[in-house]
């Protein structure tokens, strides 16, 4: 007996007490998805998820993603060599390594030669078509020209990926979304250098984030000001694609297909937003038609621009004012583009090229092959 009550009634185990805390403690946690009939800030749906990357889905892919494709920037910088092919060299002391000077790539990278014999995009689809490298369309998505290039497309691929990541476990999103930016940008772009980047599969992740945003409505407190803020961010962006030597078509074409993506793939949060306890909320009738109008029409743009691709059509040719969605000529900066051809000869030791647009510049190089021409030609010309 103790305190009246026979010995084992009435008395807790106080361990039992700490256990049983920290379990109601983790099913209030674990209870993310509101009751019915309560709302939840868009904001937090789309930005806190992650302020709190354990909580249910461990980022795994994005990260992969990123480690692929720094990565390959260091593969395309040994590769480049600089001090072989190259007169001179920014930090030299990294060797093979090294930058081409500032003036050939401001964004600290290899040269251009490299860059397409790596796989980055030919601008012109009959390039790629004739030369049976039409898989330029994907691998041009996992490469970069610069470190400030590559830095700037890792740090919104981390800060944009990885919440879509945790709230709904996607993938296909990324590639394909980078995939429809490279086959409009090849449909419109006549230049005859290359494009390459993650920007267009990054859109592609805003444009599901938009999509996501707009299924799933009826979710949402704060809905108009995550729209407004979704679209503030893709019309700043949009409009720097505006400038002269940015691909807009790449940004484009990413952002419409990763739009209809979201609709198909982001219906609902797969991941950290479903509770263990609770169901998530049935689809709605809006839900299921905007999924199938999405599918339809990813199917038929993916569709339609393959066999433009590979017929070497012209998007130019049906649509004669869209080039202006990539660059508006002003006063300051003209939109023209020239292909890149140079004409050589050999000085005693001095290699001289001679771009088409008569700039010339001479190197001080004796019996220069034909990869050193073209990288210095690549060089000269852009």
């Amino acid at each position: 007996m103790e305190n009246g009550l026979p010995s084992g009634v009435g008395r807790r185990d106080p361990s039992l007490d700490i256990e049983t805390r920290s379990l109601c403690y983790q099913r209030q946690r674990d209870n993310v998805l509101p009751p019915v009939g309560e709302k939840v800030s868009a904001f937090s749906l789309l930005w806190l998820r992650k302020f709190h990357p354990l909580r249910r889905w461990f980022p795994w892919l994005i990260p992969t993603f990123v480690v692929v494709n720094v990565a390959l920037f260091v593969i395309t910088m040994y590769l480049n060599n600089c001090p072989k092919n190259s007169d001179s060299c920014l930090a030299p002391f990294l060797g093979r390594l090294s930058f081409q000077p500032f003036k050939y790539n401001p964004l600290l990278g290899p040269s251009s030669y490299t860059l397409k014999k790596m796989g980055a995009q030919k601008l012109g689809a009959q390039e790629m078509v004739h030369g049976h490298q039409a898989w330029h369309l994907i691998t041009c998505i996992w490469l970069h020209a610069g470190v400030f290039h590559v830095l700037a497309n890792m740090s919104g691929l981390l800060f944009i990926g990885i919440p879509l990541e945790q709230g709904f476990g996607f993938g296909l999103l990324y590639v394909l979304s980078g995939f429809g930016g490279s086959l409009l940008s090849a449909l419109f772009t006549q230049s005859r250098g290359i494009s390459l980047g993650a920007s267009g599969a990054i859109f592609g992740l805003v444009g599901g984030m938009l999509s996501e945003l707009i299924t799933n409505w009826t979710l949402y407190e704060n809905k108009f000001a995550a729209l407004f803020y979704l679209l503030f961010v893709i019309v700043v962006n949009l409009a720097v694609g505006l400038l002269p030597q940015v691909d807009n078509f790449g940004h484009l074409g990413g952002l419409s297909s990763g739009f209809l993506l979201g609709f198909v793939f982001l219906i609902r949060p797969q991941f950290a937003w479903v509770s263990h306890r609770r169901t998530a909320p049935k689809h709605l009738m809006y839900q299921y038609i905007l999924w199938i109008l999405a599918l339809i029409l990813l199917i038929l743009g993916f569709t339609i621009g393959l066999v433009m691709f590979f017929r070497g059509v012209d998007g130019n040719d049906l649509c004669s004012w869209c080039h202006y969605l990539s660059c508006v000529p002003i006063s300051r900066w003209s939109c023209k583009t020239e292909a890149l051809y140079c004409w050589y000869s050999q000085n005693g030791n001095q290699l001289i090229l001679t771009c088409q647009g008569n700039r010339t510049n001479s190197y001080p190089l004796a019996n220069a092959s034909e990869s050193q021409i073209r990288s210095l030609c690549y060089q000269l010309c852009s």
